[in-house]
């Protein structure tokens, strides 16, 4: 399994790497249509660029970074999703098939959207796996339930101690109270003996 996990992670950011170079080395191929999602982007996430050429840059960017990351194991889960948010507004943005009119460049556009989509799957994939441990919230369940049954354990102990240690005082009290009555006992007798008329 962890041989296929290293060849898979590779193979799946192969695209983003080729991809985010390509784009780095030439934004003005892909920056008309950035232009539709430039704008709404750059009003949500403020420290984005509004001009499309630069946004595709810093795009291509993330894209060959993340699939770097990815591709050599170092913190892949955090470089998939990283790649997940750059495929979202790139697809929309480049694939929208739905506003072609020829057949041809319909079918195209439909293709590589779908395309985009399965590698979204596949990222989603990537960023939710955990190399055979326990998730983050797994483990945190399970430490949760541990607690709660040392809770249990600690009262079910703590009420046997408490039982215990009040049955030992009452045997404790009930020991003293005989000695002292044979202690009153025996000092009759000895004052009986003493002073026989005295008692």
């Amino acid at each position: 399994m962890a041989v296929l996990r290293k060849c898979a992670r590779p193979m799946l950011a192969s695209v983003f790497v080729t991809g985010g170079l390509h784009t780095l080395r030439n934004p003005e191929r892909v920056a008309p249509a950035a232009e539709p999602v430039a704008a709404p982007l750059s009003s949500r996430i403020p420290w984005l660029p509004d001009d499309p050429e630069r946004l595709v840059r810093v795009n291509g960017a993330v894209q060959l970074g993340a699939g770097l990351m990815l591709a050599t194991g170092r913190v892949p889960r955090v470089a998939a999703l990283a790649l997940a948010g750059t495929l979202v507004p790139t697809t929309l943005a480049g694939h929208a098939w739905w506003k072609e009119k020829d057949p041809e460049q319909r079918d195209a556009q439909r293709t590589q959207f779908i395309k985009n989509v399965s590698l979204l799957g596949g990222l989603l994939l990537a960023a939710a796996d955990t190399h055979g441990k326990p998730s983050v919230a797994y483990r945190t369940r399970t430490a949760a339930a541990g607690g709660r049954r040392a809770a249990r354990r600690t009262r079910r102990d703590a009420t046997k101690a408490l039982s215990g240690a009040a049955g030992n005082a009452a045997g404790t009290v009930r020991s003293a109270s005989a000695s002292a009555q044979q202690a009153v006992t025996r000092s009759g007798s000895a004052l009986k003996s003493w002073a026989p008329g005295a008692v």
